[in-house]
Parts: structure tokens; sequence; C-alpha cells
């Protein structure tokens, strides 16, 4: 069976097979995913990722780019991070036609939410989600552009995709036409426009800092990696109360929430453990969390309702979760 909210990565038993592979840019292949049984796959929305599971138990996360009314086929776009913790090699060096692998979800901490306007960016490998935003974006009638930035034109995934939008879409090689500036786009908020954006750290940061005077929710980003965070707002010991289960746990300055809970054998749902997949989201009941996530938005921080155990504490002595 696929992954759900009440099963764990590492217990997945269900599999996905290759079905077709191709280099799309220089250092990106394109994977189609089918079941080895031809079933029908979980419907996704646009902003959907899913986890691949591959045979070492190594979990990655990857943005669904393909059609999303193919009910049997996933397409992901997979950069070759040559630094990286090694799964992007084995996906490019190792996967073949008929390989198979693990599926977790798929889930969706992007959403394409309504609007009259939308401004899409992308920075390299950061162009797979907005693919089926944009599909969905002509599919209501919505005004949209797209701003695609790459290092070179040979290292922008997806173009033959996109040439059929014509001026909607602005393709800006690096090499080609120097630095993109973000002054027009971040000058002033248009409250009809929401602007997407997914791409490298820098990007997204930059974008983060000049558009902090819009009003919330017309600036909406998707992290490829954590984001750069402080120190934790108390490193002393807190305690996390599990409602449901009736158990109290201690949490020390040198473990996770999610590993504490681990430790004392209550089984948290957990992927990436950067807080940037939302695998491990939980209610808070009680308590102010010490928010170290990516992904969630100011208004769900301020709320307080919810956390991410794998990077997020505690800010005071307590804190009573939904388990």
């Amino acid at each position: 069976m696929f992954l759900s909210r009440e099963s764990t990565v590492t217990a997945l038993q269900a599999e996905l097979q290759v079905t077709g592979k191709s280099i799309v840019a220089d250092g990106v292949v394109s994977l189609t995913l089918s079941h080895p049984d031809g079933r029908r796959l979980p419907d996704w929305t646009p902003g959907s990722h899913i986890d691949v599971v591959l045979p070492s138990g190594a979990a990655r996360q990857y943005s669904l780019c393909g059609d999303r009314w193919d009910s049997h086929n996933y397409r992901i776009g997979v950069l070759h991070e040559e630094l990286g913790r090694g799964g992007s090699s084995y996906i490019h060096q190792e996967l073949v036609h008929g390989s198979k692998v693990a599926l977790g979800g798929p889930r969706n901490n992007f959403p394409l939410v309504p609007s009259k306007k939308y401004l899409f960016i992308a920075g390299g490998i950061g162009i797979t989600p907005m693919i089926p935003m944009i599909h969905q974006a002509e599919l209501v009638g919505a005004d949209w552009r797209l701003v695609y930035l790459g290092r070179t034109r040979g290292t922008m995934a997806f173009l033959q995709d996109l040439e059929v939008y014509g001026e909607r879409v602005l393709v800006w090689p690096k090499d080609e036409r120097g630095r993109f500036s973000l002054d027009e786009i971040c000058a002033a908020p248009d409250a009809d426009t929401k602007l997407y954006a997914c791409g490298p750290q820098g990007l997204l940061a930059e974008l983060e800092e000049r558009c902090a005077h819009w009003p919330p929710g017309l600036l909406r980003i998707e992290h490829f990696s954590a984001k750069a965070q402080g120190a934790p707002v108390r490193d002393t010991p807190f305690e996390v109360e599990l409602a449901r289960s009736r158990l109290s746990v201690t949490v020390t300055p040198d473990v996770s929430v999610v590993d504490a809970l681990h430790q004392a054998g209550i089984n948290v749902l957990t992927s990436c453990k950067a807080g940037t997949c939302g695998t491990c989201e939980v209610d808070v009941l009680q308590g102010q969390p010490d928010h170290r996530d990516s992904i969630l938005s100011e208004a769900d921080r301020e709320s307080g309702r919810c956390m991410l155990p794998c990077v997020s504490r505690s800010c005071g002595d307590r804190l009573v979760l939904d388990l």
C-alpha cells in the first residue's frame, strides 16, 4: 500500500517501477514511475511531492511535474547533486527501466491557491512544481507568467514543455543575460497576484527579504533545502506530553523531539528529518512551539497549533501533542 499519514517510510512495502528515464538537461533526468501491475496511482494536486525510497532505505522528496490527469504514471525531475548525500547519484547511475522504488505520498505543502493572476519564479530544478501549476492556471483561465532562471540554457530542464506558452515564459540563462534583477518584481505587491517561487536557497532568501513588507499570503515559497536557523529558544530539557498515549517524554538539548519519541517507543512518521517535507507534522494542544522548519506558513506558526517535531522544539517547559 502507499504511504499514508498512519504508516512509516521505513515500513513501506509497495513499489513503483521505473517505466521511463530520459536526460532532460545537463545533470537532470526525468523519471516516469508506474505501478508494476498497472494500477491507478493516488490523485495529486499542483505543488505535490512524493518520497522516493531507495533500496538503502534513504528517502528523497521530488516534486511531481507530469500530467496530474494521468492516473497511472508519475513524472519527476532529478538533479544530480554531486555534493549531496548520494540519493540523486543512485537515481542517475543505478536506476534503469524496470527498477523498483518504494513510494511515499503524495503530499502537498505548496498548494496553488485561487488567484486572478500568478507570477511563477523558478530557479534551476525549481521548475518542477511550476509545470503543473501552469497547467492548472491555464485550465482555470487565470493570467500568469513565468520567470525561469538558470546557469546556462543547457542546464534548464523541460524547456520544450514550456515553448507552447510563448512570451508568457521568460527564459533567463545567466551566462547569456547576466544576473536577473528582482527589483521590479519585489518593488510593490499586487493584491491580485500570487507569487510562487522555488529554486536555490539564495534566490528564495532574497525574495523573502525583499518581499518582507508584502501582505501575508502573496509570496509563496517551497524550499528544497532547510533554511538556516539560529540557536533554539531554550537550551535546557523540556517535557512533551502525549495526550492520547498518556505518556510524558523528556527531550534533552542533544536530541530532537521526534528522536526522543522514537526512543520512548512512540512511532512518528519521518522522512527528511530537516523540516522540509512535512511528513512528521503533529497537532499541538498546549504549549508554544519553537518553530525551526522551512515549510509552515506564518499563520500556522502564529497559531501554534501544529509543529514539525523533527526539527522544532519548545519555547516553554511543556508541550502537549495530539499523539
